[in-house]
């Protein structure tokens, strides 16, 4: 074990330890490190302690010695509507290295990382390829839904209406009173609950025990099992390297269409794979969409709260349904294949356990996951489109795309800063027939904030909900929902063709024929030749910004990191 032989030659951390408490038996065991995301910083994390100290009594009683790592993470919902959403992203990267760096300080021979949200899950999965000692996932799970099935994502709405007066300020504060009763991640398939889907679906968890509602008291048995598993893992000396390989991840996009996940997977997934030494691109995403059956009737583009997703079933019920279609040969942390896993869960009871809440609120499974013969829609979810806009891709959830603005030509209205848009927005300087652009928004721009009151202000507007749409080289809301496309690379920031788009340009969309290009100039169809040649004289009286950020963490960030199609992680 590392940990031992790092004994040998640090003669310090004996006495160190013993200053902890710990006895000459401890001292010889198997090290676990347990890093969490524990503290008072929202919903997501607020409760994991409890999950915590199960995972160390889980790692003592086979054997081995805990100790317990904190590093909080940030909250989107609590970031939006200021500056502080440009620190969500770089967020993730930081917390990756402070946990190489908790684990690397002071080397442990396995690890046991809980954590429930946006940035905080991917950061965990990152970190575990970096690694790359034997390590499992704990998630913290899902809210429940407030009154009226009532969740967060729709406090976006509601505030854009509150602001164009069809809600009073009461209607909106009971709202906001209500919409997060309990600790988890956003009861919706948000970008919190997506990379908990995926990090079970890449065999990094114990089998159906992501997104499970984060007050029942089946999660602190999840995490006591997962301690006690870290020390098999060890003992196996089972790497997340050896689990996890390109056919993981392709289960995992897979599951992402059947579930309508978020777009931001398309920055973490990506991010994830490069710690493991894997590369997942644009393609691969778009490839296996594209014939992908989307299942799944959950918030924000379906009907229920995400809590009936493990009622339903989780994610291995998901998997059931395209066990045809999932390499089911893959290892898992169980030690056993994902085909298995799927074997076993069929007689040990769990089905009978997630039917249990079925009853309690009367709904079929098939209203929560439909078969696969009778999917919500046939293409995925997601969809890659290119053109003389995105050279290098842009993403779109089609599945939350109102038909109409499926194939379009609409008159861009460029802004510079989100901020300016959304006021041209509320104010109804937008009009129908209009392409929102927002660009300077990407990583090297202002650090990839969401775009989130943008979206939410259209989206929630019955005249321009279905027929604008939002282009930008930011981000979205795992919440956001209507004709929103995003990611745009390259990005503004560095000289990226969004960056040289003027009023009245005309904007093609096609999401069948995947194409987002400019077609015309000051409202006139001009020839693809025409375009290339406007489009370089604009890029020769285009000059690059002066960096947003003069220090601190991002500037850091923005000089480093890649492009939003390649994960946006930082080189």
């Amino acid at each position: 074990m590392i940990s031992q032989e790092i004994r040998k030659i640090a003669p310090e951390m004996d006495p160190l330890r013993r200053g902890m408490g710990w006895s000459t038996e401890d001292l010889i065991k198997p090290q676990i490190i347990i890093e969490s995301t524990f503290g008072d910083s929202h919903p997501g994390s607020a409760h994991l302690f409890q999950f915590v100290n199960k995972a160390v009594e889980g790692v003592t009683r086979l054997g081995g010695k805990a100790a317990r790592y904190f590093a909080t993470d940030i909250c989107d919902g609590m970031s939006q509507g200021h500056d502080g959403i440009n620190y969500s992203l770089a967020s993730r990267d930081v917390l990756t290295s402070l946990i190489e760096i908790h684990a690397n300080a002071t080397p442990f021979d396995g690890g046991v990382f809980i954590s429930s949200c946006d940035k905080a899950v991917p950061s965990h999965l990152m970190a575990i390829g970096r690694l790359n000692i034997p390590s499992i996932m704990v998630t913290g799970g899902v809210m429940e839904a407030g009154p009226d099935l009532l969740t967060l994502e729709q406090i976006g709405a509601y505030s854009a209406m509150c602001k164009r007066g069809e809600i009073t300020e009461e209607k909106l504060t009971y709202y906001k009173e209500n919409a997060c009763p309990s600790c988890g991640a956003c009861s919706f398939m948000g970008t919190a609950a997506t990379m908990q889907v995926m990090a079970e679906a890449l065999g990094l968890m114990l089998p159906g025990s992501s997104l499970m509602p984060a007050t029942c008291e089946e999660l602190e048995e999840v995490a006591l099992r997962a301690g006690r598993q870290a020390i098999k893992l060890v003992n196996m000396n089972l790497r997340p390297k050896d689990i996890v390989t390109s056919k993981s991840f392709e289960n995992a996009i897979l599951v992402h269409a059947a579930i309508s996940g978020s777009t931001n997977s398309l920055l973490h997934l990506p991010a994830i794979a490069h710690e493991f030494g894997l590369y997942i691109d644009e393609e691969t995403f778009d490839r296996i969409h594209k014939d992908a059956h989307y299942l799944l009737d959950i918030r924000p583009a379906g009907k229920w709260p995400a809590q009936y997703f493990y009622y339903a079933g989780g994610v291995p019920a998901i998997m059931e349904e395209l066990k045809h279609m999932l390499h089911l040969d893959v290892l898992t942390v169980t030690g056993k294949t994902l085909g298995e896993n799927l074997e076993e869960l069929q007689t040990n009871g769990y089905y009978e356990k997630c039917n249990s809440y079925l009853e309690k609120i009367g709904i079929k499974r098939e209203e929560i996951i439909r078969p696969f013969n009778n999917p919500i829609g046939t293409n995925g979810s997601v969809s890659i489109l290119k053109g003389n806009i995105a050279p290098e891709g842009a993403v779109v959830k089609h599945s939350a795309v109102p038909k109409e603005m499926h194939e379009v030509v609409l008159k861009a209205k460029p802004f510079d800063s989100e901020e300016e848009a959304i006021d041209a927005v509320l104010k109804k300087v937008i009009r129908p027939g209009d392409a929102v652009i927002i660009r300077y928004e990407g990583p090297k721009g202002s650090g990839m904030p969401e775009m989130f009151y943008t979206t939410e202000a259209i989206s929630s507007d019955e005249e321009l909900s279905t027929s604008i749409a939002l282009i930008t080289d930011g981000r979205f809301s795992g919440a956001s929902k209507g004709p929103a496309i995003g990611h745009v690379s390259p990005e503004a920031a560095v000289g990226g063709p969004i960056a040289l788009i003027q009023e009245y340009d005309l904007i093609e969309i096609s999401i069948s024929q995947r194409i987002i290009q400019v077609v015309g100039v000051n409202g006139e169809r001009c020839s693809k030749e025409e375009i290339e040649k406007v489009f370089l004289e604009r890029k020769k009286n285009w000059a690059p910004r002066k960096s947003k950020y003069k220090s601190g963490i991002l500037k850091i960030f923005s000089d480093n990191a890649v492009s939003p199609m390649k994960g946006g992680y930082m080189k």
